[in-house]
This record gives C-alpha cells, sequence and structure tokens, in this order.
C-alpha cells in the first residue's frame, strides 16, 4: 500500500490560499517542536492562521504543539513558522504530515530549520544543551515507513533522493560560527527518530548509544525527507530537554508518568528558548553568507 500523500494539485490548493492571506511569502521554513512555539515572537509583523484554516492541512494534537501557521519576516527575510508540528503516532500519514513542507516551498522557501526536543544520549551531555543535527538514523524509514514511498511525481523531485548530507554544510557551519560569536555551547551529533509515543525502554537507549546516536526523538525525520526531496536546504537544531541513561550508567534516575516527562519536556523548552531565538535571528541574518 503505497504513503498516502497529498499530490500537485492538493499542494496548489493550499499555497493559493495561503498566497491571497499572507502579505510576505517565505524564503525560510522553520518548524519548531515541544515547548519552542515561543520562536514565533522572534517575527516581525506576523500574521497568524490556524492549520485548521488551511486546505489539506492537519490539526496538531499533543500539547506544547500550537497548531499554527505564523508568517512575517526575521532580519528582513520572510519567513513561515509552523508553530507546532504533527507527529506520526498521532495516527496520520507521513504524506500528510510532511504537506506544509511541500506548500510552503511551492511558495518560495528555499531553506528549512527544523527544531525539536530531544532526549540525550550522552552520559556527558544536559538537560537545556543545543545540539546541531550533523546527521540522522531514520529507524521508521527502515521499518519501511517514508514520506517517498509509493509513486513518485518529478515536478516534486527525483525518484531517488540522495540523503548522504541531509544537513548541509554551510549552513551548519554558520551555525557554529553564529552559536560562537553569541557565546552559546552548541553541541554536534546525530539524531535518531523512533516512531512513538512511548519513550524508550533502558534496553531501547543501550541500542541506540550503540548504534551512534546522540540524541532521540519522534519527528524531524519525514520533514527533512520532503526538504531535501524538494531541493530545500536544511538545518536541524535539537533542544535536549533530558539525558536518557541505559542500564548501568551512573546520574540521577527520574520517574513520573509520562504526563509529567512532557511537561519536563515543555518546561525545559521555555527555558532554552531565548538562547535560541537568538541563535536563529542570526544565522537568518547572516543566511545570503551560508
Amino acid at each position: 500500500m503505497a504513503e498516502e500523500n497529498l499530490g500537485w494539485e492538493q499542494i496548489g490548493e493550499s499555497a493559493g490560499y495561503l498566497r491571497e492571506r499572507i502579505e510576505r511569502l517565505p524564503r525560510v521554513v522553520l518548524i519548531t517542536g515541544s515547548g519552542l512555539g515561543g520562536l514565533a515572537e522572534e517575527i516581525a509583523g506576523s500574521s497568524t492562521l490556524p492549520y485548521a484554516h488551511i486546505p489539506h492541512f492537519v490539526s496538531a494534537t499533543v500539547p506544547g504543539h500550537a497548531g499554527k501557521l505564523v508568517t512575517g519576516e526575521v532580519a528582513g527575510k520572510g519567513i513561515a513558522l509552523l508553530q507546532g508540528r504533527v507527529h506520526f503516532y498521532e495516527g496520520h500519514s507521513l504524506g500528510k504530515i510532511t504537506f506544509p513542507v511541500r506548500v510552503l516551498h511551492r511558495l518560495g522557501a528555499d531553506t528549512l530549520i527544523v527544531t525539536n526536543a530531544a532526549g540525550g544520549l550522552r552520559q556527558d551531555w544536559q538537560a537545556g544543551d543545543l545540539m546541531l543535527i550533523t546527521d540522522h538514523i531514520n529507524l521508521v524509514g527502515m521499518a519501511g515507513l517514508n514520506p517517498l514511498r509509493g509513486p513518485n511525481d518529478e515536478r516534486l523531485g527525483p525518484r531517488f533522493v540522495d540523503m548522504s548530507q541531509a544537513y548541509d554544510l554551510g549552513l551548519r557551519q554558520l551555525a557554529l560560527a553564529a552559536a560562537d560569536e553569541l557565546g552559546i555551547s552548541l553541541r554536534q551529533g546525530t539524531y535518531v527518530m523512533s516512531a512513538g509515543p512511548t519513550f524508550e525502554t533502558p534496553a531501547d537507549v543501550g541500542f541506540l548509544q550503540k548504534i551512534g546516536a546522540d540524541a532521540v526523538g519522534m519527528s524531524t525525520v519525514p520533514e527533512v525527507i520532503v526538504a531535501r526531496h524538494e531541493g530545500m536546504r536544511v538545518l536541524g537544531l535539537s533542544h535536549i530537554s533530558n539525558v536518557i541513561r541505559a542500564p548501568g550508567e551512573q546520574g540521577e534516575e527520574k520517574e513520573g508518568t509520562t504526563d509529567s516527562l512532557h511537561q519536563e519536556v515543555l518546561e525545559a523548552g521555555d527555558r532554552v528558548v531565548p538562547k535560541l531565538r537568538a541563535l536563529i535571528r542570526r544565522i537568518i541574518d547572516r543566511l545570503d553568507e551560508a
């Protein structure tokens, strides 16, 4: 069975709806992760549309994801911010989840900056760290679930997409330079996507560490794949909201319900937003240098 994708015509319908309602067409798409929706405060002259009002968009249902499209300017450049994302575990196809990226590319966006909240897998890291994503491990895709599964429309991109440099080297170098100028510690590492919504078992954590992952989350990879399919440049940033330890590793162990753990992620996001806002603004300001 093919991935349930929305095609060329539906992309055009959504793009047409937005073109009539937003004043500044986007050059940059910014996707915010759990607790990071406050990045919208960086946008000047902003206007907001709920996903539910945009043809073919699906609404976000997870706490910490507002489900709104915010458009305007940052550092003189057109920005479209997806305030909260839709996740695979909410029951939607990967094609629907990634549909907004295709629509905003149709409107002229050529760069995707994707953020997420992730669990750290490195024992020497701590909650509140920021990680520049240098690569990812697509566990969901390895299991056969990919937003490009099914017939390919060459108008959108090639049948086979090169992911050897999914995260643009020039943008990564720009991010590192911006972080250095701002005095922000920016770690680098590999992000791994699990399907969720369950958090990882200790055995899961041990496995992920062994295969080279530095942070784990339940998003990001599908949007990156579709952005690369469309020929967009991609920059990824993870907020390390908590550090997860495998059996036998030293450190404080926390217990709680999944709701309380997710609330902890949201609260950690609130604390890191000012630092992330400054970094992203500096990156966008210097985007033409990358």
